[in-house]
């Protein structure tokens, strides 16, 4: 038998008089909205065990904005975070050590070169500095606002994406630098370098993805209607993906109701603190209204402003993953009007990409097929860098690594939406099929309630149900279904029809 879309079916009476009526959950966009405790959702409405997601380290940061590591290593990882401008290594064996605190708030960019000296780029008044054997150094001032993004070439270059002119410097093992490409866009966001060691570049504000061969010289590979390229990857096969943000009014409203120069802030009270604009909103707010030369500047707030709300426009994308073939053809595979992605990791299962739906891991697979591999129950997943002990992921609010592993975590769970049934219920048959497993088990909970979200009014989950019958849960007008995963197998139950 095929595996077919999972469907529950949950009958309820009202208790008024009205005829019996059924909630029926088949598709992966129904299960899209509940919550994923280490299990994974596959675009034909399958839900399963996910590859095992691990925490390494918790900072004391909002978030991590970016990470580094030499390719195919198993040495030291190093994070960069904000608000506070620190680097981080982190070993092998979880340990982290602070290695290094900018005089800028925020440090946006990472890379290594070939001896392991780590390049940091810092915002706002961005400066490149180089640590070596725990000493860091002023390496390169390009008199950018912003530094986005560090990329090293074959001939051990690094260049260096700016914000605020968007502009990109080359700059020497000497620390010589020189305007290598002027986009006229106001900010380069992303840097990475094809199969051909092309550099390619992406912008903001016209979602513009350049091909640069030479100095001065550039072609234009895709003009997104996004505003922002956040990420670029070349794929093994010669294509590129690039992740696109973009299709809200934040970004324009952040700068009338912010703070000149502002940047996400920081509640020095606690680790956790929320950060609502993406880098390039921050950059637009703080360089779009910088004050004029001589212009008496006002003190700043002792108190951060609350954040703008989000305005979206109805029907209009808030991110995209485009893939650029070999000869210039461009295919949108993935989009979304409800999440922004950050962040993509070419893997040889697929395609991996990073959201902020609580901190949602995406694999887009060979055939353009979407499965939601793991949430980090996290505001956004940053970045991701794969490497031989599993992908990394960076989150923020708060900041923190986890790893996902190659193999199937032992269990989890998935929690499904709150079924509204219009009036006080009462409540009839649970049912269900999954695929057999030896050494599995799958069994499902049910609470109920009187308030639209679960809080401490609600009653307790029910006990676990191991196969379909009536529900325990007392009569209300909410009800909400649960189901747990175990599994000493390597695949793991799974629920199927």
């Amino acid at each position: 038998m095929n595996p077919r879309p999972l469907g529950l079916l949950c009958a309820a009476l009202a208790l008024q008089g009205a005829a019996p009526t059924a909630w029926e959950m088949t598709s992966y966009d129904d299960f899209l909205k509940g919550a994923f405790h280490g299990v994974a959702l596959h675009r034909d409405g399958r839900i399963q065990l996910a590859p095992k997601l691990d925490t390494l380290l918790e900072t004391p940061e909002p978030a991590v904005w970016a990470m580094a590591t030499h390719t195919n290593s198993n040495g030291p990882v190093y994070l960069a975070t904000g608000h506070q401008g620190r680097v981080y290594r982190v070993d092998p064996d979880g340990k982290s050590t602070l290695i290094f605190t900018a005089p800028e708030p925020e440090i946006f960019a990472l890379a290594l070169d070939e001896a392991g000296r780590i390049y940091a780029g810092t915002s706002p008044h961005g400066k490149v500095y180089r640590i070596e054997n725990g000493k860091a150094v002023e390496f390169f001032d390009p008199g950018a606002a912003y530094i986005w993004s560090l990329a090293f070439s074959p001939d051990r270059s690094l260049f260096v994406a700016t914000g605020g002119e968007g502009k990109l410097f080359r700059v020497a093992p000497d620390g010589k630098g020189e305007l290598y490409y002027d986009t006229g866009q106001s900010h380069l966001t992303s840097l990475a370098f094809d199969a051909r060691k092309n550099l390619l570049a992406g912008s903001d504000p016209n979602g513009i993805l350049y091909r640069i061969t030479a100095k001065d010289r550039a072609f234009v590979l895709y003009d997104s209607s996004l505003p922002e390229i956040r990420s670029i990857v070349p794929a093994p096969d010669g294509s590129i993906y690039a992740v696109a943000m973009g299709g809200s009014l934040a970004r324009q409203i952040q700068p009338q109701e912010g703070i000149p120069g502002a940047l996400p802030s920081i509640n020095t009270s606690t680790p956790t603190v929320t950060v609502t604009v993406s880098e390039a909103a921050a950059a637009r707010a703080a360089v779009d209204l910088q004050p004029k030369p001589n212009a008496p500047t006002a003190p700043p707030p002792q108190t951060p402003p609350a954040a703008p709300p989000v305005l979206e426009y109805a029907g209009i994308e808030k991110s995209a993953i485009y893939r650029i073939g070999a000869d210039h053809s461009v295919e949108t595979v993935w989009s979304s009007k409800e999440e922004n992605a950050y962040d993509a990791a070419s893997t040889p299962q697929g395609l991996l990409f990073s959201t902020d739906q609580q901190g949602r891991i995406y694999r887009l697979s060979a055939d353009d097929k979407v499965t939601l591999v793991a949430e980090t129950r996290q505001a956004e997943a940053v970045r991701l860098l794969p490497t031989p002990r599993g992908i990394l992921v960076a989150t923020a609010n708060p900041g923190k690594l986890w790893r996902l592993g190659g193999t199937l975590s032992p269990q989890g769970s998935f929690e499904s939406p709150v079924h509204d049934a219009g009036a006080v219920a009462r409540w009839g048959r649970l049912s269900w099929q999954s695929s057999p497993c030896q050494g599995c088990q799958l069994q499902l909970q049910t609470r109920a309630g009187n308030t639209a979200r679960p809080d401490k009014t609600w009653s307790d989950w029910s006990a676990p149900l191991s196969t379909g019958g009536q529900i325990p849960s007392p009569n209300a007008r909410y009800v909400q279904w649960k189901a747990e995963f175990s599994s000493t197998s390597p695949t793991g139950p799974e629920l199927t029809s």
